[in-house]
């Protein structure tokens, strides 16, 4: 739980209505008609969760694991939507202000807009989507696994539009629940990464609020799980249009991959 100097800061920017409303505009927000960048889209998914479940210890999406993706994203032309369980605004933390690419996207005002205006799941069009990105963080682990509209967006984007899915540690949450149109889950038979037991504390208070294993999950249900043990290394596995990231180090080479397989 690495650089969570801020997080109490940037809960309190994104979850007031009224305060901080002079540096980020809270504007309505409509479903998606805007053009297709060069490139096409790519969706964020995010969750709203403030806490380890109904604990009082706060939870967050991680930073880093959004911008480092994000950055690639966007400098390889994509326009990139976010969305979130209730939309509205996330709360964020794991935050690096020593890192020149979190201080940029941390002052960036129109990015960080984004994270306080995000779409519900009732607002996007899965067909104008290539690709889904799971973001990480403790958040992560709560709202999106099991939100039934987020589960149709992704699946429609992977087998309608032969899109991509990718997920980023604790991001892999929210692929657990989802089955193709024959009934099988998606990754049943496939490689799979995401942030393993071997690097939870399943001894401390924020573990025993979550409600899965992410790796025994994956496991049970037919995934082949993989993981570096040395950890923070840039460790990902992909498998067909299916690519996932251990932690933060990897959220890059995530990002170019599914670049990678969308240019294919």
């Amino acid at each position: 739980m690495k650089h969570f100097c801020l997080l109490l800061l940037l809960v309190s920017f994104f979850g007031c209505k009224d305060s901080n409303e002079q540096i980020v505009k809270k504007t309505p927000r409509t479903s998606i008609s805007s053009e297709d960048a060069e490139n096409g889209r790519i969706l964020f998914i995010v969750s709203n969760q403030y806490t380890y479940g109904n604990s009082n210890i706060n939870a967050a999406n991680h930073f880093s694991e959004i911008v480092f993706a994000y950055d690639v994203f966007k400098k390889a032309g994509f326009e990139i939507d976010f969305v979130s369980p209730k939309g509205g605004a996330i709360p964020i933390g794991y935050l690096n202000t020593s890192d020149p690419l979190e201080k940029q996207y941390l002052y960036d005002f129109e990015f960080m807009g984004q994270l306080k205006n995000t779409f519900t799941p009732s607002q996007i069009n899965p067909a104008k989507y290539q690709a889904v990105y799971y973001g990480g963080g403790g958040a992560a682990m709560y709202g999106v696994p099991e939100n039934q509209a987020i589960q149709k967006i992704t699946m429609a984007v992977y087998e309608e539009n032969k899109g991509v899915i990718s997920a980023i540690c604790h991001g892999t949450a929210g692929i657990v629940n989802l089955k193709t149109q024959d009934g099988r889950y998606l990754f049943d038979g496939k490689k799979v990464n995401g942030f393993p037991d071997l690097f939870e504390n399943k001894e401390a208070a924020y573990y025993q609020e979550f409600p899965f294993s992410i790796e025994q999950t994956i496991r049970e249900r037919g995934g082949n799980f993989s993981y570096s043990a040395e950890g923070w290394d840039n460790y990902f596995v992909f498998d067909g249009r299916l690519v996932t990231g251990q932690d933060p180090t990897a959220a890059a080479s995530v990002a170019h991959k599914v670049i990678e397989l969308l240019s294919k």
